[in-house]
Parts: structure tokens; sequence; C-alpha cells
């Protein structure tokens, strides 16, 4: 079907780094599958361990314990402030999860007859309908109206009008189940979280028995240079979601939740495939890589030295460009408000000088490689796109 406005360019092999399309052409890799690719392509550890997997078993029901799953979930639990686990397939439906889990709770917990979950503008929470109308980006819900009901938006980072529609929703009595809300928002344009935001917004959910879920798809599993988004913010969630990196270029997908919040029973949530022993197998590689190769550390250096020469290219360019945004591994350049350039535009004339890059909406390019990317690479990165830049000019 026509759901996808592709570049005319296909890419049949992959190592580390770089990708190759059918005709020979290399490319320097800084999408990563936007942000998925935690190791790179073709990694070694993660050929030999799922080669292996698929030597003993590759999927059972969750009728059935998974040692993987429980592995996994360990790992996950035992390296940030979750107590326990559900497994599915991708962001979107850790997202769906999430959303039945606020529902549950604003019932079961406040009382809440028609539960209202809160989430930002220009947020990006999944294709499905409930995380799409959680989406707040009405270009995403046009032609699908209407859309789920039970959702309203306020400004990232606006603690003004966040406490002013709290405050409408809940004068008369507990309206409001959750506020779902991203750590860095990554579609949206590489929006960084505010600290003092966050952390108000923390007290709030605690004073008012609001659950706080972050949406950590795109920024969680050490894209930020810490393990998890919230670190960089001083805080920690009754729940959050993972997808992308989790599985190093393989379909699975998180919601993790304290045990306070944890308000499912069996039969409340399912998956058939989530938490399969192949998938869990992918992200354990991904986890104890991370651990291995000290990848966090990288990305820190990476990103400074990433954003670092994103800024010279800025300053080179002030007549398009306004500057740079975001953590670790995930970087944004932002395009001047009255520039010819536009995000997509420059994604695309990149592609003519070997360098794969992502638009986060028309004024933002985005910058997400592989974690595993090193200094000489990042160098050719900054290379490349300078001379992009310079062939616009």
């Amino acid at each position: 079907m026509n759901t996808y406005g592709r570049f005319p360019l296909a890419l049949a092999q992959g190592n580390g780094c770089w990708v190759k399309d059918t005709q020979g052409r290399r490319y320097l890799d800084a999408v990563a599958g936007i942000a998925t690719c935690t190791l790179g392509h073709s990694d070694r550890a993660m050929q030999r361990a799922l080669r292996k997997q698929l030597g003993r078993l590759q999927h059972v029901s969750n009728l059935y314990r998974i040692p993987e799953q429980e592995e996994l979930a360990s790992w996950l639990v035992n390296n940030s402030c979750a107590d326990s686990v559900f497994f599915c397939n991708s962001g979107a439906e850790a997202n769906e999860a999430a959303i039945k889990l606020a529902r549950k709770h604003g019932h079961q917990r406040r009382g809440i007859e028609q539960p209202v979950i809160l989430t930002a503008a220009a947020s990006f929470h999944g294709r499905t309908l409930a995380a799409v109308t959680a989406t707040g980006q009405p270009k995403y819900h046009k032609g699908f109206e209407p859309m789920v009901t039970g959702f309203d938006y306020f400004p990232y980072n606006d603690l003004k009008a966040l406490e002013a529609l709290i405050n409408r929703y809940e004068q008369a009595g507990p309206s409001i189940a959750a506020v779902l809300v991203e750590p860095l928002q990554g579609e949206g344009g590489v929006n960084p979280g505010d600290r003092v935001f966050f952390s108000r917004l923390r007290e709030i959910c605690t004073e008012r028995n609001i659950l706080l879920i972050l949406d950590e798809v795109q920024v969680g599993m050490g894209r930020s240079g810490r393990l998890w988004g919230y670190e960089q913010l001083g805080i920690t969630p009754d729940a959050f979601t993972l997808a992308k990196g989790l599985g190093g270029g393989h379909a699975i997908g998180a919601l993790l939740v304290n045990a306070s919040a944890d308000v499912f029973e069996p039969g409340d949530h399912a998956s058939t495939f989530g938490g399969n022993p192949f998938a869990c197998r992918a992200g354990l590689t991904v986890a104890t890589e991370i651990e291995r190769r000290d990848l966090l550390t990288n990305v820190t250096a990476r990103g400074e030295q990433l954003r670092n020469g994103l800024q010279e290219l800025v300053n080179c360019f002030p007549e398009h460009l306004q500057g740079v945004r975001g953590w670790g591994l995930l970087q944004g350049i932002v395009i001047r408000e009255g520039s010819s350039w536009t995000a997509p535009a420059l994604a695309k004339a990149a592609i003519d000088h070997g360098l794969l890059l992502v638009a986060a909406g028309p004024s933002v390019l985005r910058m997400v490689p592989p974690l595993t990317i090193n200094k000489r690479e990042v160098r050719e990165l900054l290379r490349r796109l300078a001379t992009t830049l310079s062939s616009l000019s």
C-alpha cells in the first residue's frame, strides 16, 4: 500500500554504521532505522546470539514461561526504576498498553468514570488509533476522525499551561488518570525536556495520584548518554515505554511499571508475539553489549563531538541554521525560520553525498546513528553534512 513517501534508494547490505544500496554505493547511516539499530548493522555479537537462538527456539506462546523473556525482564528491572515488564512488538503497542494501564488506574484507583490522559503538543506516541490520538499533532489525526475520546494536550515544557489544564479538569473532583509524555520529543523536533518542568510534573502527579508515564521509545536504551531519558531529568516515572533501540533492529516493545502502578491482572492485556524467545534474545544482546562495550561512555563522548561539530556548521551557515539541540546521539540541527531550506530537502540532498539523515518535522534535521559510532565516523558524518550544506547555499 502507498503509505510511505520513500527516498529513491534501495538498501541491500550493512556493516556497523555503513550501508550499501543495490547499486553498490556506500552511505554513512545516521538514521539507524530511526534510532533502532543500537549496535549498528550486522553486528557480530547479534549475529552469533540470534543464530544460536534460532537453533534452540524462536517462538512459543505466553501460555508458558519463557526463560529469555524472564531474563530480559530481570535485566530491565534491575537497571531501572521499574518492578515488572509487559512485552509487545513496537512502540505503538507499548503505548497502547500504557493507555489501558492508565485508564484502569483512573477507574480503580481514582474512581473516575471517564478518565482523561494528558499528553503534550508536538508529541508522537504511535500510529494505532489510541496512540495517534495521544499524539499531539493534528496532521496525524486528519482523515481518521473520530479520534479516541479521553485525551487533551498541553504545550511541552510549559508548566503554567499544564497546571491550568490540570486544575480545570480536577476542579470538580478527580478526572485525570495519567500524563503521558516524552522525556525528549523526537519526532516533534528534538525538544529536550526541562528539568524544572518535569520535577514539578512529578510532584503534581504524586500529590494527586495521577500516573506519570514516560514514552522512552526513541530515547531509551542509552541513546541520551544515560540508559533512560528520565535520568537526564532527575525524576522517576510510574511507568515508561520502550521499543526501537531495545531490539537493536528486531521487533520488540515493552511497558515497564513500578509496583504501585501495576493494576493489570491476567486477562487484562496480551500479545501473541510479545516477549518471544527470539526478540528477547535480541534485547538481551543489546543490553549485554551496552554494558560490555561501555557504550554509554561512547554515546556521551561522540554526542558531544557531534553537537560541537553541528554548532560549527550553524556558525558557517547563519542565514539558514539557527541552533543545535538534543541529548547524546539524538541531535537535531534547527533550520532558521524564513530559510529556503527544509529538513526533508536536506535529508534528500545528503543522499547524493553518501549520508543518511532523517527529518524531525519541517525545520529540524535529525541525527540518530548507531551507539557504536566512532570518532572518525562522526568526523566523516560532519564532513559529508558540510558538503551537503555547501552544495545548497
